[in-house]
């Protein structure tokens, strides 16, 4: 089961899921590459580089495959990092503002980093989401959707 799964309450359901994206595999890749071509030249140089890339490739393959990022009809649930594991469990009431940004590759690649604004001045960015112009338009969907019924209930 993942987490989400596994931390959604009684008469929740889940409305969006999303992930990393596998662009954040590129830095570890770039490494890789670069070091691999330097070992004949550089001897051990190189291969420390190579190394080095070999490790960030795999906290960065376990990260992705392991985040999670879901949307229900009450909260935000994410679970994203590795080895160093964040997990977040926001409210939708406590979201006040949602925003985007996308760097040149990252709109080629549709990937990009989501900043959320809490009540209380709090901000939290996340960064390297798949598809974040749809999440975005996802989450204020529901925001929007559980501040209707609110104020329907006090009505």
């Amino acid at each position: 089961m993942s987490y989400i799964d596994d931390n959604i309450k009684e008469n929740e359901h889940v409305v969006y899921r999303t992930k990393l994206h596998w662009a954040m595999l590129l830095g570890p890749a770039m490494l890789l590459i670069i070091g691999g071509l330097s070992i004949p030249s550089k001897g051990m140089s190189g291969l420390i580089l190579f190394g080095l890339g070999l490790l960030w490739g795999i906290l960065s393959s376990i990260s992705y495959q392991t985040s999670e990022i879901g949307i229900t009809d009450k909260r935000l649930l994410l679970r994203i990092g590795f080895p160093l594991r964040r997990t977040y469990d926001i409210a939708l009431t406590n979201i006040e503002l949602v925003d985007t940004y996308q760097p040149s590759l990252g709109k080629l690649l549709n990937f990009g980093k989501v900043v959320l604004g809490l009540d209380g001045k709090k901000r939290g960015a996340f960064r390297m989401i798949d598809s974040p112009l749809e999440f975005r338009a996802q989450l204020e969907k529901q925001v929007f959707a559980v501040l209707k019924q609110e104020q329907e209930a006090k009505k």
